[in-house]
C-alpha cells in the first residue's frame, strides 16, 4: 500500500472517524455499539496510534483485518517500526509511554506487527458527496492537500513526515488557517475535553483510550457523534 490511501464514497452507510484508540479496542466497541454502528454498511476511520498504553495492543492485528475499519500510520506505530529497523530510538521513552508490550514481545511477533504497521498510509482521502475529507495522526505538513500527496507520492522528507506525526503546533498556536483542497481534515494525536475545530482541521481525539470519552466525526455531515463510557 503506498503512502496515501483513496477510499471511494460509502454508497451504502455511514463513515465515521474515531480518535487515538491506544489499545483500548473493548471501549471502542462498546462505543461503536452506542453510536449504532453496522459493521454491513458503515466504515470506520482511525487517526491512528491503534497501540501502546491499553490492555489490547495486540488486536490491532485483528482489527486492521476488517473490512469497514481503515488506519492510517500514528506516531506510535512508527516508534515499533523504528525500533525493528534498527532505527534511533530511546527506548527507556518508549517504554514508558506504553510500548512496554511491544518492546517484551519476540522477534517473531514484532515482526508481525512491523509488517502491518509499516504498510499502513500516512494519509486517508475519503469521497464524500459535499467534498473529498483527509486523515492523518497530527497534522498536514504542506498548506494544501493536494501539495502533502505529492510529496507522499515521491515520499516525504523526514521534517514533513515528523509533523504529520507528531506535531502540536497548531493546536498550541491556535492556528485557524485552512488546508486547502479538503472539506475537512480530521487528526487526533492530542487528547481534549472535546473536539476542537481550528480553520477546516478537526481534533477528535477526547481520550476514549484513557477516560472512555470516545467522539466520532461522520464524514459525510460532518456531525459528532460521543460515547461516553466508565473508565
Amino acid at each position: 500500500m503506498g503512502r496515501l490511501q483513496r477510499v471511494a464514497r460509502n454508497e451504502r452507510g455511514r463513515d465515521f472517524a474515531v480518535g487515538d484508540i491506544h489499545g483500548h479496542f473493548r471501549r471502542l466497541e462498546q462505543a461503536l455499539i452506542a453510536i449504532g454502528f453496522d459493521v454491513r454498511q458503515d466504515r470506520l476511520f482511525s487517526v491512528g496510534d491503534l497501540v501502546d498504553r491499553g490492555p489490547e495492543s495486540e488486536e490491532a492485528l485483528v482489527w486492521l483485518q476488517r473490512p469497514w475499519f481503515y488506519a492510517v500510520q500514528g506516531n506510535h506505530e512508527a516508534l515499533a517500526v523504528a525500533l525493528v529497523q534498527g532505527q534511533w530510538l530511546d527506548v527507556d521513552l518508549y517504554r514508558a509511554n506504553g510500548g512496554a508490550w511491544f518492546l517484551d514481545s519476540s522477534a517473531e511477533d514484532q515482526a508481525r506487527y512491523v509488517e502491518q504497521f509499516s504498510s499502513l498510509p500516512l494519509a486517508l482521502e475519503v469521497d464524500t458527496l459535499a467534498g473529498p475529507v483527509g486523515l492523518l495522526h497530527a497534522d498536514c505538513p504542506c498548506s494544501s492537500w493536494q501539495e502533502w500527496c505529492d510529496q507522499l507520492v515521491v515520499g516525504p522528507v523526514k521534517t514533513a513526515l515528523d509533523v504529520s506525526q507528531w506535531s502540536r503546533r497548531r493546536l498550541l498556536q491556535n492556528d485557524l488557517t485552512p488546508v486547502a483542497g479538503l472539506r475537512a481534515l480530521i487528526v487526533g494525536h492530542t487528547p481534549g475535553q472535546s473536539v476542537r475545530v481550528l480553520g477546516n482541521v478537526w481534533h477528535i481525539d477526547t481520550g476514549g483510550w484513557l477516560n472512555g470519552h470516545f467522539s466520532f466525526l461522520d464524514l459525510a455531515e460532518l456531525d459528532v457523534r460521543s460515547a461516553r463510557l466508565e473508565s
